[in-house]
């Protein structure tokens, strides 16, 4: 990856970011998007391997994937 993409694709993350509590965050669809997976069903198994990893790595995985849920709005 040139570091032109990689400066890009930096400031998209950046961009992307959340804070929730003082913590940097962000959307899992989000993410989908910025790292160009078209179907959440293929993103979602990447989540779920890196929860895999979490765990195996000691990690409690709700300490870093947190279940939340985004709302619509019904007008």
């Amino acid at each position: 990856m040139k570091a032109e993409e990689i400066k890009t694709l930096f400031e998209q993350f950046e961009v992307a970011a959340i804070s929730i509590e003082n913590v940097e965050c962000w959307s899992a669809r989000e993410l989908q998007k910025l790292l160009g997976y078209s179907k959440w069903e293929n993103f979602e198994k990447v989540i779920s391997k890196a929860k895999e990893a979490c765990q195996n790595a000691g990690e409690e995985i709700k300490d870093h994937f947190p279940d939340v849920r985004k709302m619509v709005e019904i007008e």
